[in-house]
């Protein structure tokens, strides 16, 4: 049996193992991503998670890499990511100490390919996790689809309340600085947006209102791409997609 080192990297957790060419995981493992230190303590930390899972352990030498980042990307460069604060980062970066081919992606659209090869949504279908970040796969007739430069799906920066809150991208009123788990957790003065979810469940209004508020936003989002595309499927993933029925159930206003 063959196997890929295969890692995820998000604002806040990064997520690794060994995968078969059937999806199977073997040795999965969390890291925390660095939160100091800039782009340099960022890249250090993904090269060293690399090199361990490309490491021959157990008769099981994996035969290629697969790194997934946020941000603006193309195979050979992670070419911007707000979250981070890289610029045009070139892929063996990420990998100088590994011997292995090594493929660099968008961490949504790689998820957007996992969902055409593994998934059960059908041929027009939005992938759309929300995490520390917001972006989306838009897969289309079977295929995914990237738009004429590769940036389709960068939905966390549709503008839901123009002059709004201030975005990381530069803009305002984006859907990513309402609903976005990082989002939700400055608006409320604490440290991740699993902390907002317990607040909401223990009745702290103003987490009841930025949570409410953050619903509203994805909602107008998900409807104006419903109006446009017409997906079978919305697929919601992400961290902050775990909150689940309770808090939905509470927060949502009307």
């Amino acid at each position: 049996m063959t196997h890929v080192a295969a890692i995820d990297v998000g604002g806040t957790t990064m997520k690794g193992g060994l995968v078969t060419r059937d999806g199977t995981i073997h040795r999965f493992e969390r890291r925390p991503t660095p939160r100091s230190g800039g782009p340099a303590q960022v890249i250090a930390a993904i090269s060293a998670f690399v090199a361990d899972l490309a490491r021959p352990r157990d008769g099981v030498r994996p035969l290629a890499v697969g790194l997934a980042v946020p941000g603006l990307v193309t195979p050979t460069h992670a070419v911007f990511s707000a979250a981070f604060g890289w610029r045009d980062v070139p892929a063996h970066a990420f990998a100088p100490d590994v011997d292995v081919p090594v493929a660099l992606g968008h961490d949504v659209r790689s998820a957007g390919e996992a969902e055409l090869a593994y998934g059960e949504g059908g041929r027009d279908v939005l992938y759309l996790p929300i995490g520390t970040g917001i972006a989306g796969a838009v897969v289309l007739s079977g295929a995914l689809y990237g738009g004429a430069g590769g940036w389709a799906g960068q939905i966390g920066h549709i503008p839901v309340r123009p002059g709004g809150a201030a975005c990381g991208c530069g803009q305002q009123g984006c859907l990513a600085a309402y609903a976005s788990g990082g989002a939700v957790a400055a608006r409320c003065g604490l440290p991740g947006a699993e902390e907002v979810v317990q607040a909401v469940l223990a009745g702290d209004t103003r987490a009841v209102e930025v949570w409410g508020e953050a619903v509203e936003a994805l909602a107008l989002a998900l409807a104006t791409y419903t109006l446009v595309l017409d997906p079978a499927a919305i697929v919601i993933g992400g961290g902050v997609s775990r909150a689940g029925r309770p808090c939905s159930a509470r927060c949502v206003r009307g």
